[in-house]
């Protein structure tokens, strides 16, 4: 058993998981212990998790695994985990697994005393865009729309290129979020993002210009097979020319590039396929605006396993879901 692994330490235990999501590589928790976390890598046998910790009130420590544990962890990595969490003085465990077997992984939750969360983290449907084959064969799964917007924005002079200006990028993510009515992270976030991410070739921001204006931006991560595009900015100029579409398009590009088969479109409104296809026309509260634009690239809706709960403290998570029933209710 190994606790408080370093980074290189656990990137070297990562190696041996290539299947291991983002969100648990070492960068990730180095971001994350930037910004209010606490972070701590164990590792025992075949299996490890990268735990974050918050406090979010006096005698209230939350430990957070996001997209993990790392290998067949349960039941044999759980006496750890718990001992982990006691010592951080954590009321209760909050993971959320990385897609598997998903019977077998929510029967497996129960035995061992997890509850399912009404408070998820990260968003619980996605679109995953297979990169297989050639440009032309990811292209002819998109939609005519979305084949036709991408080829509009290069031909009405849109060009993409790769860009280091984080905090121009860090203002258009703040004025998109004010606009469409998102929470976004402080510009310092997604420069350190970058820092952390890019120097491993694990990440590009990628600027979508009209002569030398900026009018769209994102940033695009990769690790092992997959690639995940996690933060989106535009301006309101140009957004006939359809500059997002070929912004999308060069980052796909970039991910098959770095040997990428998956791309992840990070986000739409948890609903079943009928659902969203019924509802996006009429709808752009949420995430049904962005449900809109990305069904066109696509995708294979997929949904996670949700969150799970181990509770330690049984007031304590008991206030924690008081909480944040009230926050979502507003």
């Amino acid at each position: 058993m190994s606790l408080g692994l370093s980074a290189s330490e656990w990137e070297g235990f990562l190696a041996r998981h290539p299947a291991a999501h983002l969100l648990q590589t070492a960068a990730w928790g180095d971001l994350k212990a930037d910004f209010g976390w606490r972070c701590t890598r164990l590792r025992q046998g075949a299996a490890g998790a990268q735990v974050l910790f918050r406090r979010l009130a006096p005698g209230m420590t939350l430990a957070y695994v996001a997209l993990g544990p790392v290998g067949e962890w349960l039941p044999g990595l759980l006496p750890t985990l718990d001992q982990l969490c006691q010592e951080h003085g954590a009321f209760a465990l909050k993971v959320e697994p990385d897609p598997m077997d998903e019977a077998a992984t929510q029967a497996a939750l129960a035995r061992a005393g997890f509850v399912p969360s009404p408070h998820a983290i990260q968003p619980l449907r996605t679109l995953l865009v297979d990169l297989s084959g050639e440009e032309a064969d990811i292209l002819a799964r998109m939609s005519q729309k979305a084949r036709y917007n991408i080829g509009l924005a290069g031909r009405r002079g849109v060009k993409v290129e790769a860009g280091t200006d984080l905090e121009a990028f860090g203002a258009m993510m703040q004025a998109t979020a004010a606009r469409d009515r998102f929470g976004a992270h402080t510009g310092a976030y997604y420069r350190r993002a970058y820092e952390l991410f890019h120097p491993q070739g694990a990440c590009e921001l990628f600027v979508a210009r009209v002569e030398s204006e900026a009018v769209a931006a994102l940033m695009v991560f990769a690790h092992g097979r997959r690639a995940w595009y996690l933060y989106g900015a535009s301006s309101e100029r140009h957004r006939q020319l359809m500059p997002n579409y070929l912004l999308q398009w060069e980052a796909m590009r970039w991910a098959r590039g770095r040997g990428c088969s998956v791309y992840d479109l990070w986000g739409v409104p948890d609903e079943e396929l009928d659902a969203l296809e019924a509802g996006f026309p009429d709808r752009s509260d949420g995430l049904w605006g962005v449900y809109r634009f990305k069904r066109g690239f696509g995708g294979r809706l997929m949904r996670s396993l949700g969150a799970w709960d181990r509770p330690y403290r049984q007031p304590a998570y008991a206030a924690y879901r008081w909480l944040m029933a009230r926050r979502t209710s507003r």
